[in-house]
């Protein structure tokens, strides 16, 4: 078996696999910062299939996210039902969560991708590839050539990446029965028939 398949076959059941480095790794990870800059990835095997390669310019993140729903304030004025609702739909999963705080961070970069690392009752952890559009050796490369151009500006923030697209609906659909999909679901709403 080759070495990315083996490490793939690892990562389908960490609990069991790695059982013991699964819970020395929470366990320091819990006391660490938020975000944290790390020198190559936990799970190889995905970050090179997501389009990592060790080189100048691209540099690796772990972001921590809090789980559970988000709650609005108490609302204090008015009657109407609506406003009993606390629970707040904000219609982004974690994973896009992470991508745009890791940005936040790191704002001269841009998230090429990210991939899921842990989680336990309380966080969850995905690691995120951040390219530095204005590094020499990204500007030579041409695979990562096309992220130093103007319209990949801030594509975190514009649901560009793979999980904002997931979120957005099922943008990852084309073709025959796709037509109605794009900008996203909730744009189809004001559409005409």
């Amino acid at each position: 078996m080759a070495l990315y398949k083996h490490i793939r076959e690892l990562w389908k059941k960490p609990k069991q696999n790695l059982k013991e480095l699964w819970r020395e790794r929470l366990i320091e990870w819990r006391r660490e910062p938020v975000t944290v800059r790390i020198e190559r990835p936990t799970r190889l095997d995905r970050a090179r299939s997501l389009g990592y390669k060790a080189k100048q310019g691209i540099i690796i993140v772990r972001q921590r996210v809090i789980r559970g729903g988000r709650q609005r304030a108490r609302i204090t004025k008015g009657r109407r039902p609506k406003h009993y609702r606390r629970k707040e739909i904000i219609g982004k999963s974690y994973q896009w969560i992470a991508e745009e705080r890791a940005n936040k961070k790191y704002p001269n970069c841009e998230v090429l991708n990210s991939y899921w690392v842990a989680e336990d009752g309380k966080f969850r952890w995905f690691e995120i590839i951040l390219v530095d559009k204005d590094h020499p050796a990204i500007l030579k490369d041409k695979n990562y050539r096309w992220l130093s151009e103007f319209q990949h500006t801030r594509r975190v923030y514009r649901g560009l990446t793979a999980a904002g697209k997931r979120s957005r609906g099922t943008l990852t659909h084309k073709g025959k029965g796709a037509e109605k999909l794009r900008p996203s679901l909730r744009a189809k709403k004001g559409r005409a028939k």
